[in-house]
């Protein structure tokens, strides 16, 4: 198979789709070939969910490796498999159970919020999850004052500077994509582009994001676009996002805040290790009983707690 082009690779990767009963997720920030090759495209939470409501036996998740995990922990009777082994999220691991037992021994009144990018280990051990889009909405509406929030640091803070009246006690985690945008960039890009609207991702340090015209998830970000009567927006956000936003609004125009910021997990993904998911069925999510049944308890708890 190694010497087929792209077009042929397509249609055997569409066939095995079929005759494994298939659906391929494929995440905002994946390369343009896989997006192409999706049944959906989205967020992690968005495609966990979509595919949770299909009748389809078997998962592909193109993404890194704690979104196939939520797949799974959505269905966990559908096999999920991820394409490639080596996908991690550095955010994801920067927080350990360990780590998480440290927290609840020392704040034991708190809550526990867990952004969805977290391991299913973690979202097990917590009291509900959220995603960007919710954060200050879940937290807002917990049942305490004290709030442990983790693992991303900025998000953390933007809940934080949302809600003075709670106590939230953060983890030191980060996204190393998003960290990489600075004020300098947001300056010269304002400069370049004065009538664009800026969108910035809530995983932004805080300098950056105060300079936003809209602060939002890749999903919102896509929503607003679609709404917007602007014609020109900056992305401040994983440069993945940009290939979908000028497909569904070829005649808008978007740039990226300073140079593309690339997530290299989300970039190992080839159509070859797709086809070697279906042909093979390799790279298998297995999950503990009991992590899958906490931590789908923690990620249908924040219906209760979104508004």
């Amino acid at each position: 198979m190694k010497n087929l082009d792209k077009d042929r690779l397509k249609q055997h990767i569409r066939q095995l789709k079929h005759e494994k009963h298939a659906v391929i997720l494929a995440h905002n920030y994946q390369l343009p070939e896989i997006q192409e090759i999706a049944d959906f495209v989205g967020d992690s939470l968005e495609l966990a969910r979509l595919s949770a409501n299909t009748d389809a036996d078997m998962i592909v998740f193109c993404g890194v490796r704690f979104m196939a995990e939520t797949a799974k922990i959505l269905s966990p009777d559908k096999k999920v498999l991820l394409p490639k082994e080596d996908v991690g999220c550095p955010l994801a691991d920067s927080v350990t159970v360990e780590d998480l037992l440290l927290l609840k021994q020392r704040h034991p009144a708190a809550v526990v919020v867990t952004y969805v990018n977290t391991s299913a280990e973690i979202k097990a051990m917590s009291d509900v999850c959220c995603t960007s889009a919710n954060a200050v909405e879940v937290v807002r509406n917990v049942p305490a004052r004290k709030v442990i929030f983790l693992p991303d640091r900025n998000l953390g803070d933007w809940v934080r500077k949302n809600l003075p009246d709670k106590e939230v006690i953060v983890w030191p985690g980060y996204c190393y994509v998003h960290e990489q945008f600075t004020v300098d960039e947001v300056h010269q890009a304002k400069s370049q582009h004065p009538d664009s609207v800026l969108l910035i991702h809530p995983e932004c340090k805080p300098e950056v994001v105060q300079f936003a015209d809209v602060v939002t998830s890749t999903s919102g970000m896509l929503r607003y676009v679609k709404t917007s009567d602007s014609q020109t927006f900056i992305i401040g956000t994983e440069e993945g996002l940009i290939y979908r936003l000028k497909k569904e609004n070829p005649n808008k125009r978007f740039y990226s805040l300073g140079t593309p910021k690339v997530c290299f997990s989300m970039k190992k993904i080839r159509l070859m290790d797709v086809y070697n998911a279906l042909q093979y069925e390799q790279y298998e999510i297995k999950l503990d009983k009991k992590v899958l049944t906490d931590a789908r308890n923690a990620i249908t708890a924040m219906l209760k707690y979104k508004g």
